[in-house]
């Protein structure tokens, strides 16, 4: 396993002489393709964990992992999945996140989540959607889209997400439901619950007003 600098110069030219704890890493042949359309690099079956500024921020598994350098916005893409432990300063996991597929937008330190978003925070709260952003920049994570909440005192759902990194401090813009806290009986239902939600656009969703947590407000 190798510690990879993230969002730093010369990141992928590490990452293209050598990538430990991946099976496969196969720089890719241009040929006769446009460079600015081909992958600068192809890893398989990635486990590698990634610093900043000499702290260890991430953990990443994935089964394939493509490197677009050669671009006018640079970005990365995991489109079989992506399993990501995000650790604080003191290497304490602060969330977990799985993700049928996601996108890695390096110059806007922006990370696009789609299908099946699964995160936990340190509280152990789950948060399910079908798509979620989140700026490194602005420390903040937002979506547009249907939100499924599991606390262990409720259940909350409605359109529209805001939050601290943590997961911690949240705002959902318009909620549709809140629901006692045994009402999904397991992780796994309550996902195919968020999905199955989000395929119906409940157009009252809008009306219910929004649900701030901040110490716990809600």
């Amino acid at each position: 396993m190798r510690l990879l600098p993230f969002v730093a110069s010369g990141v992928l030219a590490v990452m293209a002489s050598v990538v430990s704890g991946c099976k496969e890493s196969d720089p890719v042949g241009v040929g006769n393709v446009d460079a600015t359309h081909a992958p600068t690099m192809m890893t398989r079956n990635v486990e590698t964990l990634i610093s900043d500024s000499g702290v260890t921020r991430f953990r990443i598994v994935t089964p394939v992992w493509y490197v677009y350098d050669e671009v006018d916005e640079p970005y990365w893409t995991f489109p079989e999945g992506l399993n990501l432990d995000k650790y604080d300063n003191f290497f304490r996991t602060e969330a977990t996140v799985v993700a049928d597929s996601a996108v890695y937008f390096k110059n806007k330190q922006i990370w696009r989540l789609d299908g099946n978003v699964n995160i936990t925070n340190m509280m152990n709260e789950k948060f399910l959607t079908n798509q979620l952003f989140w700026d490194q920049r602005l420390h903040k994570l937002y979506s547009d889209s249907f939100i499924h909440i599991e606390r262990q005192d409720k259940v909350l759902e409605g359109y529209g997400f805001d939050s601290n990194e943590q997961l911690t401090r949240y705002n959902i813009r318009n909620v549709s439901g809140i629901f006692p806290a045994n009402a999904f009986r397991s992780p796994g239902d309550s996902r195919a619950s968020a999905s199955d939600r989000n395929e119906e656009e409940d157009n009252s969703a809008g009306d219910s007003g929004s649900a701030t947590r901040q110490n716990d407000s809600i």
